[in-house]
């Protein structure tokens, strides 16, 4: 819990608009990828095929486009960024396994790849300044 709070007193310190920049990015990014699986949920159906003999695969169809709209709702006002972030982690890194168990797209495997690189880095930075709970901590 102290790497946390020193991590978080650093972050705190050392924000720059960039950083936030990227944190709004990163969730307008999931939240269309979220609105996009489920407004044709067939998408996510096709591209689940190579998992499909294995357990849990419409558990996997009901857990992903929800974790995507909500994580990125919460990343873009950054609020819970760590936990929406978190949540992101196996979604990603179930995209990148797509890329290699099924048909191979070097650039949904360049993009599930970035996209998880900067999760893992809001993961261990946080929200930063410009966030709503920077804003509810000060507000204590």
């Amino acid at each position: 819990m102290e790497t946390i709070k020193t991590l978080n007193k650093w972050a705190n310190v050392n924000t720059a608009l960039p950083i936030d920049m990227l944190r709004i990015g990163l969730g307008v990014f999931l939240f269309i990828k979220g609105i996009n699986f489920m407004t044709s949920s067939q998408i996510l159906v096709d591209l689940l095929t190579p998992f499909q003999n294995w357990g849990g695969s419409m558990l996997i169809l009901h857990y992903v486009a929800p974790a995507l709209f909500i994580g990125g709702l919460l990343i873009i006002f950054g609020l819970l960024t760590r936990w929406a972030s978190l949540a992101q982690i196996p979604i990603l890194i179930g995209a990148i396994a797509i890329n290699f168990f099924g048909e191979i797209h070097l650039l949904d495997l360049a993009i599930a790849t970035i996209t998880l690189f900067i999760s893992l880095f809001f993961l261990i930075y946080g929200s930063g300044k410009n966030s709503a709970d920077y804003y509810f901590k000060k507000q204590q």
